[in-house]
């Protein structure tokens, strides 16, 4: 159904997830609903998603669902005040991970879509006094890289620095 899946990344993100939040768990996953919406689900997790609305504009749609934890993989680089989402999140658990700034890689931008577009790339402590000063209190974190099958530079530089981290929080 979906092409390009990134199989290695969804494993260390399944990992994170259950390593804090173990199934059955019931989740609102930030984001339209997306390959590992399905590998949560086969995973015994009950996820619901928000349907593309712009949570910058309308922080409030979090409000809308009874469940046990928040999970945002890959959104809040996308949001220009990530903060009003995190403020506006009731309940006490949230699972999320974020592309890591790369000294040697430009931040992400589609040409072709507009919503596919990356307003932060952080560094960890970027993102840690994000959620710290939302109201939230981190309980566990991780990185990881993310290699790539091609020759160059920095597909060298991928293979050892990290690209993707990993928070588990509570409020």
């Amino acid at each position: 159904m979906y092409s390009k899946i990134p199989i290695k990344r969804y494993e260390h993100t399944l990992k994170f997830l259950q390593g804090v939040l173990p199934a059955p768990a019931t989740i609102l996953d930030l984001g339209v609903r997306n390959p590992f919406s399905e590998i949560m689900e086969q995973n015994g997790y009950k996820v619901y998603n928000t349907n593309g609305e712009d949570l910058d504009l309308l922080p409030q749609i979090v409000k809308n669902y009874n469940v046990d934890a928040v999970t945002a993989f890959e959104i809040f680089e996308h949001l220009v005040s990530p903060f009003d989402v995190l403020r506006t999140i009731e309940v006490s658990k949230i699972i999320t991970t974020v592309p890591l700034n790369l000294w040697f890689a430009k931040a992400y931008r589609s040409k072709t879509d507009m919503r596919d577009r990356h307003y932060h790339e952080f560094e960890d402590w970027q993102f840690d006094w994000l959620l710290e000063k939302a109201g939230w209190t981190i309980k566990k974190k991780e990185k990881w890289t993310s290699p790539i099958n091609k020759i160059g530079f920095r597909p060298i530089l991928r293979k050892f620095t990290p690209r993707y981290y990993a928070v588990y929080a509570e409020k």
